[in-house]
């Protein structure tokens, strides 16, 4: 919380909150009074004429969520629509965003990147939407529901291929973790395993063809600067190639015989 935020919602009418109880922890930790107001998916429109009353009567709306941004990958948006179109101001307070955060410490190409948020729950939509994603040319940002990231990682190494990626979980908590590998040891390391807590998942963008099929080039660079173990953890997750195809590239070169 910032101090900017703090003051935000100390001054305003009342606050929207997706659970009032959730949000109650955190007024009452900043001395903060103002009246909640539970403003839901189901409901946010219901609240609109409350709201635009308030506003018109000179009060200040304040909106937060229970974790992260508000309207990232959270209801809200029809009422932003809807309080500019009647003609009045909406503004932002910047906060914690887990997509953003993730990205910045996950050690994945951040020039260009492209937030999807949360994929279909049924394998065969999830599939689909990874595949019209399969050719973007930025760094993907998921987020993900901790008892379907096994079969989320799993889907994403079959249609993504073995592509550098990052888990990232907890992200500014007590318990944060990063954990970065190619997708087909992330799809091994959390198959048919439950994890705890909200979960980022940063998948680097493919590589260019010309690149990707450079396969003799890349190892003997990176063989040139470690070991044969790290030369083929570096190059499968630059290539998305299985690891085993890349391993035994690795040792027919440092054997001579390529």
């Amino acid at each position: 919380m910032t101090l900017r935020a703090i003051e935000t919602l100390q001054e305003a009418a009342i606050i929207l909150c997706e659970d009032t109880r959730v949000s109650r922890k955190l007024t009452e930790h900043y001395g903060i009074n103002t009246k909640l107001v539970s403003c839901h998916e189901h409901n946010q429109m219901e609240r609109l004429p409350e709201i635009l009353a308030t506003i018109a009567a000179g009060g200040v709306v304040a909106m937060i969520s229970d974790a992260g941004m508000p309207l990232i990958s959270d209801p809200g948006a029809p009422l932003v629509k809807a309080v500019q179109m009647a003609g009045f101001k909406v503004t932002v307070v910047p906060g914690a965003n887990a997509a953003l955060s993730a990205l910045s410490i996950s050690g994945i190409a951040s020039e260009r990147f492209c937030f999807i948020g949360f994929l279909p729950v049924k394998t065969g939509a999830r599939r689909s939407e990874l595949s019209a994603l399969a050719n973007v040319p930025a760094t993907l940002i998921f987020y993900e529901s901790p008892n379907r990231v096994s079969e989320t990682l799993a889907d994403m190494y079959k249609v993504l291929g073995n592509r550098e990626a990052a888990l990232v979980r907890e992200i500014t908590k007590l318990h944060e973790e990063v954990v970065r590998a190619p997708l087909e040891e992330l799809a091994a390391r959390y198959e048919g395993k439950d994890v705890r807590g909200e979960v980022v998942l940063v998948i680097a963008p493919p590589l260019p063809q010309d690149e990707e099929h450079d396969l003799d080039g890349l190892l003997k660079a990176e063989l040139k600067l470690g070991s044969l173990k790290d030369a083929v953890a570096v190059v499968t997750a630059r290539t998305g190639l299985p690891k085993r195809e890349v391993y035994a590239r690795a040792v027919a070169l440092e054997q001579g015989k390529a």
